[in-house]
Protein backbone atom coordinates (compact mmCIF):
# COMPACT_ATOMS: atom_id res chain seq x y z
CA UNK A 1 0.00 0.00 0.00
CA UNK A 2 0.98 3.53 -0.52
CA UNK A 3 -0.53 6.06 1.88
CA UNK A 4 0.78 8.81 4.46
CA UNK A 5 -0.82 11.13 6.63
CA UNK A 6 0.11 14.20 8.22
CA UNK A 7 -0.42 14.80 12.00
CA UNK A 8 -0.01 17.12 15.08
CA UNK A 9 0.50 16.99 18.78
CA UNK A 10 -2.08 18.17 21.35
CA UNK A 11 0.34 20.87 22.69
CA UNK A 12 1.25 22.27 19.10
CA UNK A 13 5.29 21.44 19.55
CA UNK A 14 4.97 19.14 17.08
CA UNK A 15 4.14 17.95 13.43
CA UNK A 16 4.50 14.28 12.02
CA UNK A 17 4.25 12.93 8.24
CA UNK A 18 4.22 9.58 8.14
CA UNK A 19 3.84 6.97 5.10
CA UNK A 20 3.29 3.62 4.29
CA UNK A 21 5.46 3.08 0.97
CA UNK A 22 5.59 -0.51 0.38
CA UNK A 23 4.43 -0.60 -3.35
CA UNK A 24 6.34 2.53 -4.55
CA UNK A 25 9.22 0.98 -3.42
CA UNK A 26 8.43 -2.75 -5.26
CA UNK A 27 7.32 -0.55 -8.16
CA UNK A 28 10.50 0.84 -8.27
CA UNK A 29 12.01 -2.71 -7.59
CA UNK A 30 10.83 -3.82 -10.49
CA UNK A 31 11.34 -0.99 -12.71
CA UNK A 32 15.49 -1.23 -11.80
CA UNK A 33 15.44 -4.96 -11.02
CA UNK A 34 17.43 -3.91 -8.00
CA UNK A 35 19.27 -6.21 -5.23
CA UNK A 36 17.58 -6.47 -1.95
CA UNK A 37 20.54 -3.76 -0.72
CA UNK A 38 19.57 -1.51 -3.55
CA UNK A 39 16.01 -2.01 -3.23
CA UNK A 40 16.56 -1.07 0.83
CA UNK A 41 19.08 2.31 -0.25
CA UNK A 42 16.67 3.45 -3.05
CA UNK A 43 13.72 2.63 -0.90
CA UNK A 44 14.39 4.82 1.70
CA UNK A 45 15.75 7.60 -0.64
CA UNK A 46 12.27 7.51 -2.30
CA UNK A 47 10.33 7.38 1.03
CA UNK A 48 12.50 10.47 2.42
CA UNK A 49 12.51 12.41 -0.86
CA UNK A 50 8.30 11.87 -0.77
CA UNK A 51 7.84 12.43 2.94
CA UNK A 52 9.27 15.65 2.10
CA UNK A 53 7.38 15.99 -1.08
CA UNK A 54 4.35 16.05 1.09
CA UNK A 55 5.63 19.23 3.04
CA UNK A 56 6.10 21.09 0.09
CA UNK A 57 3.12 23.74 -0.16
CA UNK A 58 2.03 23.40 -3.83
CA UNK A 59 1.77 20.48 -5.40
CA UNK A 60 3.68 21.85 -8.33
CA UNK A 61 6.78 21.79 -6.09
CA UNK A 62 9.33 19.65 -6.40
CA UNK A 63 12.86 18.50 -4.67
CA UNK A 64 15.75 16.21 -5.94
CA UNK A 65 17.35 14.52 -3.51
CA UNK A 66 20.87 13.29 -4.54
CA UNK A 67 23.15 11.26 -2.21
CA UNK A 68 26.84 10.78 -3.85
CA UNK A 69 28.99 8.65 -1.86
CA UNK A 70 31.96 6.54 -2.99
CA UNK A 71 30.43 2.96 -2.20
CA UNK A 72 29.78 0.70 -4.80
CA UNK A 73 26.06 1.54 -5.03
CA UNK A 74 27.25 5.11 -6.81
CA UNK A 75 24.93 8.01 -7.04
CA UNK A 76 21.03 7.87 -5.61
CA UNK A 77 19.16 10.50 -7.49
CA UNK A 78 14.86 11.38 -6.91
CA UNK A 79 12.39 13.64 -7.24
CA UNK A 80 9.57 14.39 -5.75
CA UNK A 81 6.78 16.96 -5.49
CA UNK A 82 3.74 18.32 -3.41
CA UNK A 83 1.59 15.92 -5.04
CA UNK A 84 3.02 13.11 -4.15
CA UNK A 85 4.65 11.80 -7.26
CA UNK A 86 7.94 10.25 -6.69
CA UNK A 87 10.52 8.45 -8.98
CA UNK A 88 14.06 7.70 -8.87
CA UNK A 89 17.04 5.54 -9.26
CA UNK A 90 20.57 3.82 -8.53
CA UNK A 91 23.27 3.87 -10.34
CA UNK A 92 23.96 0.18 -9.20
CA UNK A 93 21.29 -1.54 -8.74
CA UNK A 94 23.02 -4.99 -8.54
CA UNK A 95 25.04 -3.62 -5.62
CA UNK A 96 25.83 -6.68 -3.40
CA UNK A 97 27.44 -6.79 0.49
CA UNK A 98 27.38 -8.93 3.20
CA UNK A 99 24.81 -7.96 6.43
CA UNK A 100 26.17 -6.23 8.62
CA UNK A 101 27.25 -7.99 12.16
CA UNK A 102 23.27 -7.08 13.37
CA UNK A 103 21.83 -8.83 10.31
CA UNK A 104 20.87 -5.69 8.69
CA UNK A 105 21.26 -4.79 5.05
CA UNK A 106 24.63 -2.49 4.75
CA UNK A 107 22.74 0.58 3.59
CA UNK A 108 25.50 2.78 4.71
CA UNK A 109 28.28 0.73 3.47
CA UNK A 110 26.90 0.76 -0.21
CA UNK A 111 26.56 4.36 -0.04
CA UNK A 112 30.04 5.29 1.69
CA UNK A 113 31.07 8.63 2.15
CA UNK A 114 30.06 11.91 0.26
CA UNK A 115 27.38 14.48 -0.20
CA UNK A 116 23.66 14.86 0.13
CA UNK A 117 22.30 17.66 -1.77
CA UNK A 118 18.84 18.68 -1.48
CA UNK A 119 16.86 21.10 -4.51
CA UNK A 120 13.55 22.63 -4.27
CA UNK A 121 12.02 24.16 -7.12
CA UNK A 122 9.45 26.51 -5.42
CA UNK A 123 8.72 28.51 -8.49
CA UNK A 124 11.22 30.98 -8.11
CA UNK A 125 13.57 32.71 -10.44
CA UNK A 126 16.31 30.29 -8.45
CA UNK A 127 15.73 26.83 -6.49
CA UNK A 128 17.16 26.69 -3.17
CA UNK A 129 20.12 24.43 -2.66
CA UNK A 130 21.16 22.63 0.43
CA UNK A 131 24.59 20.16 0.80
CA UNK A 132 25.90 18.83 3.25
CA UNK A 133 28.48 16.07 4.13
CA UNK A 134 27.21 12.06 4.62
CA UNK A 135 26.44 11.29 8.59
CA UNK A 136 26.32 7.97 8.13
CA UNK A 137 24.94 6.77 4.70
CA UNK A 138 22.05 5.12 6.25
CA UNK A 139 19.61 7.74 4.61
CA UNK A 140 17.37 8.73 7.49
CA UNK A 141 20.82 10.12 9.77
CA UNK A 142 21.47 12.03 6.86
CA UNK A 143 18.71 13.62 6.32
CA UNK A 144 17.77 14.43 9.94
CA UNK A 145 21.21 16.04 9.97
CA UNK A 146 20.67 17.81 6.47
CA UNK A 147 17.32 19.32 8.34
CA UNK A 148 19.63 20.64 10.94
CA UNK A 149 22.36 21.91 9.09
CA UNK A 150 20.93 23.55 6.12
CA UNK A 151 17.49 24.33 7.29
CA UNK A 152 18.16 24.91 11.17
CA UNK A 153 15.56 22.86 11.66
CA UNK A 154 15.03 19.94 14.74
CA UNK A 155 13.76 17.00 12.72
CA UNK A 156 14.43 13.48 13.14
CA UNK A 157 13.52 11.12 10.56
CA UNK A 158 13.20 7.30 10.25
CA UNK A 159 13.14 5.41 6.83
CA UNK A 160 12.95 1.54 6.61
CA UNK A 161 12.39 -1.32 4.05
CA UNK A 162 12.13 -4.63 4.73
CA UNK A 163 13.10 -7.63 2.27
CA UNK A 164 11.09 -10.83 1.79
CA UNK A 165 13.08 -14.02 1.15
CA UNK A 166 12.23 -13.79 -2.59
CA UNK A 167 13.97 -10.43 -3.12
CA UNK A 168 10.30 -8.37 -3.30
CA UNK A 169 9.26 -5.70 -0.88
CA UNK A 170 8.11 -6.90 2.24
CA UNK A 171 7.38 -3.53 4.17
CA UNK A 172 8.19 0.20 3.43
CA UNK A 173 7.63 3.94 4.98
CA UNK A 174 9.20 6.26 6.94
CA UNK A 175 8.37 9.23 9.12
CA UNK A 176 9.73 12.79 9.62
CA UNK A 177 9.31 14.72 13.13
CA UNK A 178 9.73 18.52 12.91
CA UNK A 179 9.64 20.22 16.15
CA UNK A 180 7.62 23.35 15.91
CA UNK A 181 8.19 26.75 16.74
CA UNK A 182 7.83 27.30 20.46
CA UNK A 183 7.71 23.51 20.68
CA UNK A 184 7.48 22.67 24.66
CA UNK A 185 10.91 21.18 25.81
CA UNK A 186 9.06 18.67 27.76
CA UNK A 187 7.53 17.17 24.35
CA UNK A 188 11.15 17.30 22.84
CA UNK A 189 12.21 15.04 26.02
CA UNK A 190 9.43 12.59 25.32
CA UNK A 191 9.93 12.14 21.54
CA UNK A 192 13.79 11.37 22.07
CA UNK A 193 12.51 8.65 24.35
CA UNK A 194 10.08 7.50 22.86
CA UNK A 195 12.51 7.27 19.39
CA UNK A 196 14.98 5.48 21.26
CA UNK A 197 12.78 2.87 22.59
CA UNK A 198 11.14 2.52 18.83
CA UNK A 199 10.67 -0.79 17.32
CA UNK A 200 12.41 -0.24 13.84
CA UNK A 201 9.51 1.50 11.44
CA UNK A 202 9.89 -0.97 8.85
CA UNK A 203 8.60 -3.96 11.32
CA UNK A 204 6.11 -1.76 12.79
CA UNK A 205 4.48 -1.49 9.49
CA UNK A 206 4.92 -5.53 8.57
CA UNK A 207 3.09 -5.72 11.92
CA UNK A 208 0.45 -2.95 11.72
CA UNK A 209 -0.37 -4.02 8.04
CA UNK A 210 -0.71 -7.80 8.94
CA UNK A 211 -2.83 -7.06 12.04
CA UNK A 212 -5.50 -4.90 9.83
CA UNK A 213 -6.23 -7.17 7.17
CA UNK A 214 -8.76 -6.23 5.08
CA UNK A 215 -9.02 -2.39 6.29
CA UNK A 216 -8.57 0.62 4.50
CA UNK A 217 -5.53 1.98 3.55
CA UNK A 218 -6.32 5.44 5.64
CA UNK A 219 -7.66 3.17 8.85
CA UNK A 220 -3.88 1.10 8.44
CA UNK A 221 -2.40 4.02 8.45
CA UNK A 222 -4.51 5.91 11.63
CA UNK A 223 -3.17 2.18 13.27
CA UNK A 224 -0.03 3.01 12.65
CA UNK A 225 0.22 6.41 14.02
CA UNK A 226 -1.48 5.46 17.00
CA UNK A 227 0.89 2.61 17.56
CA UNK A 228 3.88 4.74 17.62
CA UNK A 229 2.85 7.45 19.51
CA UNK A 230 0.78 5.55 22.04
CA UNK A 231 3.80 5.74 24.79
CA UNK A 232 3.93 9.45 24.84
CA UNK A 233 2.22 11.52 27.93
CA UNK A 234 -1.26 12.83 27.41
CA UNK A 235 -0.30 16.21 26.50
CA UNK A 236 1.54 14.95 23.71
CA UNK A 237 -1.14 13.19 21.68
CA UNK A 238 -1.09 13.29 18.17
CA UNK A 239 -4.41 14.46 16.07
CA UNK A 240 -4.63 13.52 12.41
CA UNK A 241 -4.53 16.74 9.85
CA UNK A 242 -5.14 15.09 7.03
CA UNK A 243 -4.47 11.63 4.58
CA UNK A 244 -2.20 12.52 1.77
CA UNK A 245 -1.38 9.62 -1.01
CA UNK A 246 2.44 8.95 -2.36
CA UNK A 247 3.51 7.09 -4.69
CA UNK A 248 5.67 6.30 -8.10
CA UNK A 249 5.35 8.06 -10.67
CA UNK A 250 7.34 9.28 -13.69
CA UNK A 251 6.28 12.01 -16.07
CA UNK A 252 8.79 11.63 -19.10
CA UNK A 253 7.18 11.77 -22.01
CA UNK A 254 8.35 12.26 -25.83
CA UNK A 255 8.55 15.48 -25.78
CA UNK A 256 10.34 16.31 -22.95
CA UNK A 257 13.10 13.83 -24.14
CA UNK A 258 12.88 15.70 -27.94
CA UNK A 259 14.60 18.52 -25.50
CA UNK A 260 17.22 16.13 -24.36
CA UNK A 261 17.77 15.23 -28.08
CA UNK A 262 17.71 19.17 -28.89
CA UNK A 263 20.34 19.96 -26.23
CA UNK A 264 22.73 17.69 -27.71
CA UNK A 265 23.46 20.47 -30.14
CA UNK A 266 23.20 20.50 -34.01
CA UNK A 267 26.75 19.40 -34.44
CA UNK A 268 26.43 16.24 -32.76
CA UNK A 269 22.92 15.82 -33.99
CA UNK A 270 24.03 16.02 -37.52
CA UNK A 271 26.65 13.12 -36.55
CA UNK A 272 24.14 10.81 -35.17
CA UNK A 273 21.83 11.04 -38.41
CA UNK A 274 24.41 10.67 -40.97
CA UNK A 275 26.31 7.51 -38.96
CA UNK A 276 23.49 5.71 -37.31
CA UNK A 277 20.22 7.39 -39.07
CA UNK A 278 18.15 6.69 -35.44
CA UNK A 279 18.40 7.15 -31.62
CA UNK A 280 17.34 5.48 -28.81
CA UNK A 281 17.01 7.17 -25.86
CA UNK A 282 15.98 5.28 -22.38
CA UNK A 283 14.17 7.37 -19.09
CA UNK A 284 16.77 6.90 -16.40
CA UNK A 285 13.69 6.72 -13.99
CA UNK A 286 11.19 4.69 -15.72
CA UNK A 287 13.54 2.84 -18.25
CA UNK A 288 10.99 3.46 -20.75
CA UNK A 289 12.79 3.47 -24.38
CA UNK A 290 12.07 6.15 -26.92
CA UNK A 291 12.65 5.40 -30.50
CA UNK A 292 13.74 8.30 -32.78
CA UNK A 293 13.77 7.87 -36.51
CA UNK A 294 15.63 9.77 -39.09
CA UNK A 295 12.88 12.28 -40.05
CA UNK A 296 11.84 12.92 -36.52
CA UNK A 297 15.62 13.32 -35.87
CA UNK A 298 15.73 15.79 -38.80
CA UNK A 299 13.09 17.77 -37.24
CA UNK A 300 14.91 18.11 -34.43
CA UNK A 301 18.19 19.18 -36.46
CA UNK A 302 15.87 21.78 -37.65
CA UNK A 303 14.82 22.89 -34.24
CA UNK A 304 18.26 23.05 -32.67
CA UNK A 305 19.99 24.48 -35.34
CA UNK A 306 16.98 27.74 -35.17
CA UNK A 307 18.19 28.28 -31.81
CA UNK A 308 21.88 28.40 -32.42
CA UNK A 309 20.79 31.20 -34.61
CA UNK A 310 22.06 28.78 -37.80
CA UNK A 311 18.99 28.94 -40.00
Amino acid sequence: MNKAIIAIDKSHSFRVCLAISTKMVEDARKVHQTSPLATAALGRVLTGAGLMGLQLKNKQDKLTIQFKGDGPAGEILVTANGGGSVKGYIHNPDVDLPLKENGKLDVGGAVGTGTLTVIKDLGFREPYIGKIDLVSGEIGEDLTAYFFLSEQQSSSVALGVKINTDCTTLAAGGMIIQMLPDGSPEAADALEKLLEEMTPISSLIEETVTQSAGKTEEAVIDSLLERIFKPLPDAFSVERLEYRDIGWDCDCSVERLEQVVISIGSKDLSEIIEEDEKAELVCQFCRTKYQFDKEHLEMLLAESMQKEGKI
